[in-house]
């Protein structure tokens, strides 16, 4: 359930939202036609991004604008706008919810993505489980198809435009984008060597775009009312509103659109607060790949891609994971190992041999097998993961375990001492 409605849920109090006609009573695809009747400049479309401090919303926070002027505009040839709206990082629901409620809006700021880089094709790669969204985008597609907004001379002009879902078997790595482009092109999802760059070389070996599926959805709304608008509504260097999916210890899990820079304290009390009014010990606040960070220190950090860095974390994909303090750290630490044990596409070797070691040894301690010498062993470990690997995969396996260790040294030692849980 939705429990704001701002800017990628506009549509979300009237009634079937994700029809067409729900669309266009809000004004849908009235920015992509004027574009094109006005023969905007892609660069002024791209300036206007890069006024809003859009940043990727799928986990690294990019500045979209400049994402987009990376592609050669002078290049002869097809190009294409992917859309990765995989959504596999665990405690993530927004994008397949943005699909559900609101799939014109997406295909809208991919139709834009397309006029700004030269291409004629958009492919929207979908985690195969999301089967709802995947319907709705579906149907949007058809109708977008029927009612001439998709495909050849679109609004009696000469640009073409056309747009393909595309389904994923549900493999983390495939989030990564030249993992995606390999599982698009019918390979085995493995993440690219880069350079060369998906915008010079990307799927089919052309020039590529990939952006999340918020960050497509945010765009319609934001050349509709200026990019120094969506820029006010947040903060410097993090424009605009983020979905927010918020689990875990909380009494009202779900998504919320709140402005960048909104107070953490302000996002957990629209989560209704602590579940059986427990207290806070932990946050995890972006997504499982993210180190943890304290109750005291997320208490004082508001919820943007610079205050949550400062604070020691990052703010990823927006999943925000609430714990109490009836929980076991290292039995977390053992989930999240286990995830990036199972999930690795196992191309290089610190990542394949890293993540198995890191999880054995806190399979050891979470069992009273573990030694006090092992926390500097998974230290040694993550330090040897991290920034050596093709993808930041191998950053996800070790942040977490850096972060738990960093906060949380005096619980994991006291389960090692004592062969049980501090928390029981």
């Amino acid at each position: 359930m939705i429990k704001r409605n701002l800017i990628c849920f506009r549509t979300i109090d009237k009634k079937n939202p994700w029809t067409l006609e729900t669309y266009k009573s809000i004004g849908g695809y009235k920015v992509i036609e004027k574009i094109i009747k006005n023969k905007i400049s892609p660069q002024q479309i791209i300036n206007e991004i890069k006024t809003s401090c859009l940043r990727g919303r799928g986990g690294a926070g990019f500045p979209t604008g400049i994402k987009w002027s990376f592609i050669p505009k002078s290049t002869a040839g097809q190009k294409y706008v992917i859309c990765n709206s995989d959504e596999g990082e665990p405690g993530t629901c927004k994008d397949r919810d943005i699909m559900r409620y609101n799939p014109h809006q997406l295909i809208e700021g991919m139709m834009i993505a397309g006029y700004v880089m030269g291409a004629t094709i958009g492919y929207n790669y979908i985690r195969r489980e999301f089967y709802e969204p995947s319907y709705r985008m579906e149907e949007a597609v058809r109708i977008a198809r029927e009612n001439k907004l998709l495909g050849n001379n679109l609004f009696n002009s000469d640009f073409c435009f056309d747009l393909f879902n595309v389904y994923g078997s549900g493999a983390y790595i495939c989030g990564e984008e030249t993992a995606l482009m390999e599982s698009l092109e019918g390979k085995k999802g493995q993440p690219r060597f880069k350079p060369p760059f998906p915008a010079n070389f990307g799927l089919y070996g052309k020039p590529s775009n990939i952006n999340n599926t918020e960050t497509y959805a945010s765009v319609p709304v934001i050349l509709e009312k200026g990019g120094e608008w969506f820029l006010k509504q947040g903060k410097p260097n993090n424009g605009g509103f983020k979905l927010f999916s918020i689990s875990g210890h909380v009494k009202n899990p779900g998504n919320f659109e709140i402005p960048l820079g909104t107070p953490f304290k302000e996002l957990l009390r629209l989560a209704g607060g602590m579940r059986d009014n427990r207290k806070l010990k932990c946050v995890i606040p972006g997504g499982s790949s993210m180190p943890i960070l304290p109750a005291d220190i997320m208490m004082k950090t508001d919820m943007d891609y610079d205050s949550i860095k400062n604070a020691g974390s990052m703010l990823g994909s927006g999943a925000v994971i609430v714990m109490d303090d009836s929980t076991c750290i290292v039995n977390v630490m053992l989930r999240i190992a286990e995830f990036y044990m199972d999930e690795s596409c196992g191309q290089c070797t610190p990542c394949r041999e890293g993540t198995g070691w890191m999880t054995r040894i806190i399979h050891n301690i979470s069992h009273g097998k573990g030694k006090e010498s092992d926390i500097e062993l998974l230290e040694n470990i993550a330090e040897n993961i991290a920034g050596r690997t093709i993808c930041a995969l191998g950053d996800a396996a070790a942040w977490p375990v850096q972060g738990f260790i960093r906060h949380y040294r005096e619980e994991i030692l006291y389960n090692i001492r004592h062969k049980k849980s501090k928390v029981n």
